[in-house]
């Protein structure tokens, strides 16, 4: 199989995570993926393939002649799919971009208004959803580079390269997936993951990220005989919400700009609970930002009397930009085996993370390498034919040992 193939086949398989559950992984069907993952690595000649209790793979591409002393480098991408968009029964489809807007099969539209880079692909093979579901591009595409990598290195022994480690994690969506990683029996001295955007980019500063959960308890009295004793718990996480700062959410921040995203919110006149997320590159504001959700809180505790707001607050991760430049080397590396194959590189920061930013903090320096895809997370996601083919030739051009 070709890297297009391996994907089609991994996006068939339904891998979303879920934040509310407490198993690990958070979803069983993403061992289903891990199973053939590994089936397949061992196929192609990686040895030591595992597939652990927690639902990680790993293998390993042993060195070349001659090349056993070199570091261990180490290829990571994630299984899972982002829960925010219908992840099962996805349709594929290859079409040939000759300019404009692009109409998926159910009648969604890729507009060039709203996607301008749109532009940049045109007269290429493109891979979209039917638009009823994402296209699992994050992470599969990457899965599928670095798997097409390892075969071509099999096939091609005259390819010197040292020892290659291998890693596919769950659970990376919903911030887990670093959780269980066995970075001392993963071996690597070094680490990239592949779980970026669009061709050429690589990536060594991200977020400082945290999420939230408020759970706000009412009272609820009848509607007949409420006044001045009904605390109606949908209004009054309302009024949460109406004290964050309305410029600063995903819709209004780019760079470097930190935000506060409410994505998600249930509840009645007895309860409501609020989940979000916590963004800021700086690590000083990304604090501040904690405390000022708390003093939101606690002001609002006072003004309602009594401890009708709870704020449960979990750091996810932390930017990784502190950790990797120590090494430069992982960057300028990245760099020229792009340009040696034709890729211009695009040192950009992630609005976002992956797994290699707590790696990096464990111990295993791990910037982040592009996958070729876009408009990852809902059903305007894409990613050329081309990019991922030359993905492929990066990883192999990265790891490949000159003389």
């Amino acid at each position: 199989m070709d890297v297009i193939e391996r994907f089609l086949k991994y996006v068939s398989y339904d891998t979303r995570s879920d934040e509310s559950s407490e198993t690990v992984p958070s979803t069983d069907k993403q061992r289903t993926l891990g199973a053939f993952l590994a089936k397949e690595l061992t196929a192609l000649g990686l040895t030591d393939v595992s597939m652990d209790k927690n639902g990680y793979v790993y293998g390993y591409l042993p060195a070349t002649e001659g090349c056993e002393t070199l570091p261990t480098l180490g290829l990571i991408a994630h299984m899972d799919t982002s829960p925010d968009a219908e992840g099962a029964n996805i349709q594929p489809q290859i079409i040939n971009y000759c300019g404009g807007d692009v109409v998926l099969k159910n009648g969604t539209v890729i507009d060039l208004v709203t996607y301008p880079f749109l532009s940049r692909y045109t007269r290429e093979e493109l891979i979209v959803t039917d638009g009823n579901t994402l296209l699992g591009a994050d992470d599969k595409a990457g899965i599928a580079e670095i798997v097409s990598a390892c075969a071509y290195l099999a096939e091609h022994p005259e390819v010197a390269h040292g020892r290659i480690a291998v890693g596919f994690t769950p659970d990376e969506e919903i911030g887990r997936g670093a959780d269980h990683f066995d970075v001392k029996g993963f071996g690597a001295d070094f680490a990239y993951t592949v779980d970026g955007g669009e061709l050429g980019e690589i990536e060594y500063e991200n977020f400082n990220a945290a999420s939230a959960k408020l759970t706000v308890t009412g009272v609820n009295i009848h509607p007949g005989s409420a006044k001045n004793r009904m605390k109606n718990a949908l209004l009054m996480i309302n009024e949460f919400i109406s004290m964050l700062p309305p410029a600063e959410t995903p819709a209004h921040t780019e760079g470097y700009e930190g935000f506060y995203h409410v994505h998600d919110l249930a509840g009645c006149e007895t309860e409501a609970t609020l989940w979000m997320l916590i963004r800021d590159h700086d690590r000083a504001k990304f604090e501040e930002r904690k405390v000022f959700l708390t003093s939101l809180c606690d002001y609002l505790n006072q003004k309602w009397g009594g401890e009708h707001f709870a704020l449960e607050i979990r750091d996810s991760y932390y930017n990784m930009k502190e950790k990797i430049e120590p090494h430069p080397e992982l960057i300028e590396n990245a760099k020229a085996a792009m340009r040696a194959v034709g890729v211009e590189p695009n040192v950009i920061p992630i609005r976002g993370g992956t797994d290699g930013a707590r790696l990096s903090y464990e111990g295993l320096p791990c910037p982040n390498l592009s996958t070729g895809g876009a408009n990852f997370h809902g059903v305007r996601e894409l990613i050329p034919v081309r990019s991922m083919h030359k993905m492929v030739e990066v990883l192999v051009e990265l790891v490949h040992a000159k003389g």
